[in-house]
């Protein structure tokens, strides 16, 4: 591409589509078939079982060892340590933020919106000095004559421009092949009743007159009368800090009871399913975000398995194909690994089982293990 090219880019000169995205902001993230309500980002990170979902996948990720590996022409890996990102990765990734917190960030951000944006900012000799993570909200995205994109970028100040090669855009599965969709808006449908359900709950609690049923009255009642009796129900009967408080009523009123509990309603089975219903979207086990309901010894062991295999191991993956493809120079030999065996610290028994192996078969020493768990090499060790 040439400088006269870029630079119309740079300054948006050149003619250029604006594309609509299909999650367009934080606030408006899915659609409405007109039945059913759109559920936004925001709403939907309300339910517990979101919130936690994306947690566990954005923080387990965002503590698992990171390297950056030169691969050699015969096929062997070596470790290098003293590249850019791992410095950033030691240090920070800028001034304001950890590697740990930009992860979490970044990958939050694609999971609720279906898109996670970075910039990678880089010194005057073009040696990469720092990430910087964008709130997708404050993005819109443009495609250039070139055919490449460009990211303008709203901080409520001004607006500036980012260009494809700038930064890391981490997508969800795209509708169009440009910007990533949440499972949030693909799957709205679910979100929506399960936010329905817990809706549903808010107000039986917030209106718990217990019990709930018709008032009758022998003889007729004025305007006035059906309005103080309205009123002093809400007062002394309504709301869950009134819940049981006897009820007296004088001048021929009758109660009639129609209540239904939240048990003969099917309320509370129906919000255990909505936490299966959102891990399944998300791909997590329930134990992992401590729905115990079905749990056993064995299936909660698996648990953390299926977690690091199904789970997180794709999303490992997206980022680290999409740091090839952003940050490291073209037909490099460099690539980037986030380590997924460091799940295993967390069961001894497995990890100590899994060295005694290793060693046996002569994988690893006794002093490349001791380095593994962050020990010093013995003095005088033969391995």
């Amino acid at each position: 591409m040439g400088f006269l090219t870029r630079v119309k880019e740079a300054f948006g000169l050149e003619t250029r589509t604006d594309l609509s995205p299909t999650d367009p902001s934080w606030l408006a993230m899915s659609y409405t078939n007109g039945a059913t309500a759109a559920v936004s980002a925001r709403q939907a990170e309300n339910l517990s079982a979101v919130l936690a979902c994306t947690n566990a996948i954005a923080s387990a990720l965002a503590y698992v060892p990171v390297w950056v590996y030169r691969r050699e022409p015969d096929g062997t890996r070596r470790e290098v340590p003293d590249h850019p990102i791992m410095r950033l990765v030691r240090g920070g990734v800028n001034r304001g933020m950890t590697w740990p917190e930009f992860v979490e960030h970044f990958i939050a951000s694609a999971l609720l919106t279906g898109n996670g944006l970075a910039e990678v900012e880089r010194a005057g000799n073009g040696r990469m000095t720092g990430l910087r993570w964008i709130p997708w909200q404050n993005v819109t995205v443009a495609q250039l004559s070139s055919g490449r994109l460009a990211y303008d970028v709203n901080d409520g100040l001004r607006t500036r421009r980012i260009l494809e090669g700038e930064a890391i855009h981490l997508r969800e599965r795209t509708d169009d092949g440009v910007i990533g969709r949440s499972r949030i808006s693909r799957a709205n449908e679910t979100v929506a009743g399960v936010r329905s359900a817990d809706e549903w709950a808010r107000q039986f609690l917030a209106n718990g007159a217990n019990p709930s049923g018709i008032i009758t009255s022998d003889g007729m009642m004025t305007d006035e009368q059906v309005t103080q009796l309205r009123t002093q129900l809400a007062d002394r009967v309504q709301g869950s800090a009134n819940s049981g408080r006897p009820m007296v009523l004088t001048q021929g009123l009758q109660w009639k009871s129609v209540s239904m509990s939240p048990e003969d309603s099917e309320l509370l089975e129906s919000r255990k399913f909505g936490i299966v219903e959102i891990c399944r979207l998300f791909q997590v086990p329930p134990p992992i975000i401590q729905a115990y309901e079905n749990n056993t010894f064995t299936n909660a062991a698996q648990a953390g398995l299926w977690f690091a295999t199904f789970c997180l191991t794709p999303w490992a993956r997206r980022i680290e194909t999409e740091f090839a493809r952003s940050v490291f120079p073209a037909g490099s030999n460099l690539e980037l690994e986030m380590d997924l065996s460091g799940f295993l610290r967390g069961d001894p028994e497995t990890r100590w089982k899994a060295h005694k192996i290793a060693i046996e078969t002569g994988v690893l020493d006794a002093d490349e293990v001791r380095q593994i768990e962050g020990w010093n090499p013995r003095t005088g060790s033969n391995g």
